[in-house]
């Protein structure tokens, strides 16, 4: 499902069951509109809710967590565009039949309804700004659980039509009572009861601006298979928040993992700066849904930068077969390259992987004319391209695929950045 569906999806019901709840007569005028917003953005932000609690079938539903992650970031912006609304007009008419659902002194409810909308604001806010560093940002969206509590304290003691009882008062109960359970579990309960396993590093090779963390495990080992990301999560002071990256092994006997990780920020360069072997960790996994497709009669693989970890976990699986159909395209930053290029292509000789790295960006001759010699060469139904990188490098990746007739839907990617 893609965030457009499910936002269109839940404002559409919002919207129906709204005017089910009030005289026709009454439909086109601001105050129905007000009262539709208001009760779409309530959806909006509890789905959100929901959505934060990283529940698996909610990740299968939008097909990873990395689009859960997106979608959840557009609820919250459409929500705050329609609370602006919301706040805009009077959600009240004579000819409707008005009682709160909880009844709160008359300063009190006007309190409630002035921060309900502060709250999500703010929460809007603080998810959307980059410039705040992550330990910071993190302890802040932290507050989103809390502050949705405020959001549903003036749904419940505000003066509407819409009944408890009543359709669209029962939509609303389900979707708020999803969500705080969804934000009490993120908050309190995920880190003891998630998929997670106790590891120690055990080999660290740094590289320019980069390095690859090995992890053996101690207890509770988490169960993936190439191509799933983690939350890794150091047991040291000035580490201990929770990052996702992409797992860049696949499982062995052993149980080891190992991570490839780029300095992209405060806490990445501290990290590849301050690990050492011995030290303790929590991972959190699996999670993703970007697999391999050995099907395809034709498979391009196509990484940028650090995005080259799942197809390094692609590569050491023992297990996997039909490495002759694949072409591995590398883009890289020359002096910020990590893994090393000659690395990268012994471990594609051995595999049998036509390996073509790229220093030039994807508007070189390099890229583009091997590229289309590939796709013309295929069946266009059976070229499968997956691709791992910044947003700018699937862009052209697209742009290049349809020059040659291939359609959106024979790429598939993984969302590069989360925040």
């Amino acid at each position: 499902m893609k965030p457009w569906q499910a936002i269109v999806a839940i404002v559409a019901i919002s919207l129906g069951l709204t005017l089910m709840e009030v005289p026709s007569q009454t439909w086109w005028t601001p105050a129905t509109l007000s009262l539709a917003c208001g009760i779409s953005a309530l959806a909006l932000m509890a789905t959100a809710a929901i959505l934060a609690g990283r529940w698996p079938w909610v990740e299968s539903l939008f097909g990873g967590l990395d689009r859960v992650y997106n979608v959840h970031k557009w609820l919250g912006i459409w929500a705050l565009a329609l609370a602006s609304v919301h706040l805009l007009f009077k959600a009240g008419d004579p000819l409707w039949q008005a009682e709160a659902i909880l009844a709160l002194p008359a300063a009190t409810t006007r309190f409630v309804r002035q921060a309900s909308f502060v709250a999500l604001m703010v929460i809007v806010i603080l998810a959307l700004n980059r410039n705040i560093p992550y330990s910071v940002w993190r302890w802040w969206h932290r507050l989103s659980g809390p502050l949705f509590l405020i959001v549903l304290a003036h749904w419940l003691s505000i003066k509407s039509p819409i009944a408890l009882g009543s359709a669209a008062g029962l939509w609303l109960a389900a979707l708020a009572a999803l969500g705080v359970i969804a934000a009490a579990y993120k908050l309190l309960l995920y880190p003891l009861v998630a998929r997670h396993g106790h590891y120690r590093v055990v080999n660290v090779q740094r590289g320019a601006a980069a390095a690859s963390i090995e992890l053996e495990p101690v207890s509770h080992r988490a169960e993936f298979s190439p191509g799933h990301f983690g939350f890794l999560r150091m047991k040291a002071d000035g580490l201990r928040e929770p990052h996702p990256f992409t797992i860049a092994s696949a499982p062995t006997p052993e149980g080891k993992i190992t991570f490839v990780i780029r300095a992209l920020g405060d806490y990445t360069t501290r990290l590849i700066a301050q690990v050492e072997p011995g030290m303790h960790a929590d991972v959190y996994a699996p999670y993703g849904r970007f697999r391999r497709k050995p099907e395809c009669e034709r498979e391009i693989w196509i990484g940028g930068g650090v995005g080259i970890s799942p197809f390094i976990a692609w590569l050491n699986d023992k297990e996997a077969e039909r490495f002759e159909q694949v072409t591995l395209f590398y883009f890289f930053t020359p002096g910020r390259v990590f893994p090393d290029v000659s690395v990268l292509e012994e471990m594609a000789r051995e595999r049998g992987i036509e390996f073509v790295p790229i220093s030039t960006g994807p508007k070189s001759e390099d890229f583009t004319a091997r590229f289309a010699e590939i796709v013309r060469a295929a069946d266009a139904s059976q070229v499968d391209i997956a691709v791992c990188g910044p947003q700018g490098l699937l862009d052209s990746i697209r742009r290049a695929a349809r020059e040659q007739g291939l359609r959106d839907r024979n790429i598939r990617y993984e969302l590069f950045a989360f925040r």
